[in-house]
């Protein structure tokens, strides 16, 4: 199936759409613009790895594994916290 053949549910399309327009985009234009902000897992790493170095180079924050673990396991925990209804 290609990209073009793809079906989403009509309330979402006419959602995009209202929000499309607002901007004086067709949907097509505006999924456009939106699919260009959107970064590859490599591309996201590649930021990660390079904000943590200048974390360490500014302020000598150099966090081992388990620590970053934990912090992720903190953030999902506060994240979980806020998305239940």
């Amino acid at each position: 199936m290609s990209d073009a053949n793809v079906r989403i549910p009509e309330e979402a399309r006419d959602r995009l759409a209202a929000v499309a327009a607002a901007e004086g985009l067709s949907l097509r234009a505006y999924l456009a613009r939106l699919a260009e902000t959107v970064l590859t897992p490599a591309e996201r790493a590649d930021r990660a790895d390079k904000a943590k170095a200048a974390l360490n180079a500014w302020t000598g924050y150099n966090p081992t594994a388990g620590e970053e673990a934990a912090l992720d396991d903190e953030l999902d925990r506060r994240l979980a916290q806020v998305q239940r209804p």
